[in-house]
């Protein structure tokens, strides 16, 4: 490694030697262009250490912005995940507010009597009674035609019935719902009681289209008016 760096020193630089008497000196010297050369090589050299080092400063400082930008991308997704989720939850709250005023906008209310008056019945077969005289039918859901009652939306709803009958027959009066014997009123026959009066009341869950009517059972009869007898029947609840 000596002999090399040596060689190296011979080609860049002359050697002379001279001696003077007994004692010999020796004088080195560099060609001139050489040496301005190899000095301003030596400054290059400490200027390219400073550039290195600046530019490792910037490399640092690049990747130090580049984490606080990823940190804050992380940041703005996070807040609009946390956005998106707000507004799903707004919109959902929205419909629920849309669905309670649906509800709420939807009444349903209805009453009415035999009509007639006079008795009806008995008969030879079960009958659904038609009561005919309509007093109120908010939402149109009963059908004075056919005395059957069909429920326009999902729901609880409430249902009475009364009638008034002579003692003579046999009173039988059942609600159904869509076929099913659910609640009824019954009275015996008897000679000496010249007149009956009963009633019954339930609430009912009811799907959208399930039908409610009051059917009198063959040999049975009521007293039809537009007073005594009748049949009613109210939403309570949406479901």
């Amino acid at each position: 490694m000596n002999s090399t760096c040596l060689w190296v020193l011979l080609l860049l630089c002359g050697l002379t030697s001279a001696e003077v008497g007994e004692n010999a000196v020796e004088t080195r010297s560099c060609f001139p262009d050489m040496c301005d050369l190899l000095r301003e090589f030596g400054s290059m050299a400490e200027k390219l250490k400073v550039m290195e080092t600046r530019l490792q400063d910037s490399e640092t400082r690049l990747q130090d912005s580049e984490t606080r930008l990823e940190i804050s991308e992380t940041r703005l997704q996070n807040s609009e995940t946390r956005l998106k989720n707000s507004e799903t939850r707004l919109n959902d709250s929205e419909h629920q507010i849309l669905d309670l005023k649906s509800k709420e906008r939807t009444k349903v209310i209805f009453s009415a009597a035999i009509g007639r008056n006079g008795a009806v019945g008995p008969y030879n077969t079960d009958t659904t009674l038609v009561y005919r005289t309509v007093i109120t039918n908010i939402g149109n859901a009963y059908n004075a035609a056919t005395g059957i009652f069909t429920a326009p939306v999902p729901g609880v709803y409430y249902f009475t019935f009364f009638c008034h009958a002579g003692g003579r027959y046999e009173v039988k009066l059942f609600l159904f719902k869509n076929g099913e014997k659910i609640v009824g009123i019954h009275d015996h026959s008897s000679y000496w009681d010249t007149a009956d009066n009963g009633g019954n009341a339930v609430f009912l869950q009811l799907q959208q289209r399930d039908q409610v009517y009051v059917s009198m059972p063959a040999n049975s009869h009521v007293w039809g008016d537009d007073y005594v007898t009748t049949f009613s029947g109210s939403l309570v609840t949406q479901m």
